[in-house]
């Protein structure tokens, strides 16, 4: 079976490897990809994940029987419903169902409509009206642009004017270019935060293990947002009662409501959960497996990974086992000092052979025969184990088997879940 996977970063390295493992799979082909999946695929680096006719052209040509559409740029952009017109089945949802990710907007007036626990908000269009409305409203308070702005649009604002600043940012100099002609300004959230992914054909919602991310750049959550520092699974603040809450008051309401409104979700859907003293809220949805909460999520998937995508596609997950690995697991991101901001790149990457099966490369290159850093989070170095303190110590070990100049990681993943599982003790 030949099976094509768009984009190149470690989410897809991770989806690359999980695939493998069905003997079914011949080949995979990855658009782009990187340096460094190249080793678990056939990397076409000249088809960006954006060129959606390019996909199409090569889908056709090379006789790709199943596409995994991973990145939220292709899914809103309509790559499942290209590559679908043509008759190639894929994970992921139509260009209708992505915007629940796509625009914020959309998402909020979705749960207001259906009645789904979200935090309150205002929309805005013209920027003095927003900074208006903030003069009368106290921090902290969360800035978010209405578009997709690479995990970085939110700016959760400790003072009013912090919040104005991000304000001008979005709506006046266009950080995020035209994902922030609109704007969502709403109350600041708190509690522990749980990102749940889950498979749904649109009718059955089938969560995987829960899992904290870590998207500060710095130590003890300081620093600037990032993409994503590190994450653990499964999240210890997210216990069987609040699982069973949130699948009766948020995720089977929210797949309902997508299909009520005719954008029926086939595909991963993230939720990105607030535990507020109020009950589980969304702060988030994305349209796609999170980065990098998938390279720890699914090393604990014991399902075949083709298995369970392919009853999504074909509206029969009630009938398929999705299961997990009883455990942990730590995912410690390796990047390049300086990111989020200015960093440099086109480093030589050692890796000993104890830790390649343990890593998802993201940006990383092929240079003169040798792999280099090519990017800001260059790659995840991910471990299992029976529990969540054996996962943090031996993701640790492993990511000191990893070298290049200007190497930097938190030292801190796991350490805010550890001291959940010992408060409860």
């Amino acid at each position: 079976m030949k099976i094509m996977v768009i984009g190149g970063g470690g989410r897809e390295h991770a989806i690359v490897k999980k695939l493998k493992e069905n003997p079914a799979v011949d080949t995979i082909y990855c658009l782009p990809g990187n340096g460094g999946i190249a080793a678990d695929a056939v990397c076409v680096p000249e088809i960006g994940a954006k060129d959606i006719p390019a996909q199409v052209e090569f889908a056709k040509t090379h006789g790709v029987e199943y596409a995994v559409v991973a990145p939220d740029d292709p899914l809103a952009l309509g790559a499942v419903d290209a590559l679908s017109a043509v008759g190639v089945p894929c994970f992921g949802p139509s260009a209708k169902a992505a915007e629940i990710e796509s625009s914020k907007v959309f998402a909020k007036e979705l749960m207001k409509k259906y009645g789904i626990p979200t935090a309150q908000y205002a929309v805005f269009s013209d920027m003095v009206e927003a900074l208006t409305y903030l003069d009368g409203h106290d921090a902290p308070i969360v800035v978010k642009a209405d578009g997709l702005a690479l995990g970085k649009g939110v700016t959760v604002a400790q003072t009013r004017e912090e919040a104005k600043a991000a304000v001008r940012a979005m709506m006046e100099d266009r950080v995020f270019g035209a994902s922030g002609s609109r704007v969502v300004i709403e109350e600041c959230l708190t509690g522990p935060e749980v990102s749940v992914l889950c498979f749904t054909d649109g009718e059955t919602v089938a969560p995987m293990v829960s899992s904290m991310d870590h998207k500060r750049a710095g130590d003890g959550d300081r620093g600037p947002n990032t993409g994503g520092m590190g994450a653990v699974a499964p999240n210890p603040y997210y216990t069987p009662e609040i699982a069973q809450t949130c699948m009766e008051t948020i995720f089977l309401p929210t797949v309902r409501a997508m299909r009520a409104e005719g954008r029926t979700f086939r595909g991963c859907l993230y939720f990105g959960l607030m535990l507020t003293p109020d009950g589980p809220k969304v702060i988030e949805y994305n349209c796609r497996f999170g980065d990098p909460e998938t390279q720890a999520v699914l090393p604990l998937l014991k399902s075949d990974l083709l298995t369970v995508m392919q009853a999504v596609t074909n509206g029969t997950l009630a009938q398929t086992p999705v299961e997990f690995f009883n455990g942990a697991s730590c995912c410690v991101v390796l990047a390049s000092d300086g990111y989020p901001k200015t960093y440099q790149t086109g480093f030589p990457i050692s890796v000993s052979a104890e830790a390649a099966p343990h890593v998802f490369f993201a940006g990383a290159r092929q240079a003169d025969g040798q792999l280099v850093t090519a990017g800001g989070r260059v790659l995840g170095v991910t471990a299992v184990s029976g529990s969540l303190s054996g996962a943090v110590r031996e993701a640790y070990r492993l990511a000191g088997q990893i070298g290049f100049a200007n190497k930097y990681c938190r030292g801190d993943i796991g350490r805010k879940a550890l001291a959940a599982l010992e408060d409860d003790q």
